[in-house]
């Protein structure tokens, strides 16, 4: 089971990603907002990205209705990366 509930790659190359923190089957579900630079590239999966937000909810489902929103949208994307000075 992967721990990846959304992924989308941005036109530059970035995957943005929606990620279970914890255990499958816990409750509350924590997930975090990540940008991954390395995907694609021969350095992919080595460590985790550093969160852009992050979010406690009830289930998966919950998690992903407030996570994705953002997740989809290129501008936020940016703006978070920004404000984390990540960009």
């Amino acid at each position: 089971m992967s721990d990846v509930l959304y992924e989308r790659f941005m036109a530059h190359g970035p995957a943005v990603r929606i990620r279970r923190t914890s255990e499958p089957g816990l409750m509350p579900v924590t997930a975090v907002l990540e940008v991954d630079r390395r995907a694609g590239t021969p350095r992919e999966g080595i460590g985790t990205p550093p969160p852009l937000m992050h979010c406690e909810a009830a289930s998966e489902a919950a998690v992903l209705s407030e996570l994705e929103p953002h997740a989809r949208d290129d501008r936020v994307i940016v703006q978070l990366l920004r404000e984390r000075g990540l960009r």
